[in-house]
């Protein structure tokens, strides 16, 4: 279930993390920087403009680089979703058409299902209205976001 507040949650585990993180920091100036997080259903994503410094070859966008913002986005999924910290154990994926940089991405992630500790997630990375890369994989769940920032209530 999504929290009503997704932008406050947002705020709240990247502060947690000092804003430092490589894929959504603010505060990190070599970093992606993913913003502007939203949901519809049980689906999230966020956006993100890659700098010319993320270039392959010839002003292609690298793909490790299209890699980090999927791999991110398949967490913030269970973060926003499950109310977990996950990390990665596999992530499977396909370049479906050519990315470039100084074009605003939309990545999208959601659970297709959990059990117990593991999360099976997808995702896309999406250009023109079409998916440019698309990722799948496992992620094992670590932490309760709540847990974490201190918010849960002792039971009495």
């Amino acid at each position: 279930m999504l929290p009503d507040n997704i932008a406050g949650l947002v705020d709240r585990v990247r502060r947690h993390y000092d804003d430092r993180c490589f894929a959504c920091g603010r505060d990190n100036p070599i970093g992606l920087q993913l913003d502007d997080f939203s949901s519809q259903g049980s689906e999230v994503a966020a956006w993100f403009t890659p700098r010319s410094d993320y270039r392959g070859v010839q002003g292609s966008l690298h793909g490790g680089i299209a890699a980090t913002a999927l791999d991110e986005m398949l967490v913030w999924a269970g973060i926003l979703t499950e109310g977990i910290m996950s990390v990665t154990a596999t992530l499977d994926l396909r370049f479906r058409k050519p990315t470039t940089t100084g074009t605003r991405y939309e990545v999208r992630g959601r659970v297709e299902g959990r059990s117990g500790r593991r999360l099976q997630v997808s995702g896309e990375l999406m250009s023109g209205g079409q998916p440019a890369v698309t990722a799948r994989g496992l992620y094992v769940a670590t932490a309760e976001v709540a847990d974490l920032l201190g918010e849960h209530t002792p039971e009495r």
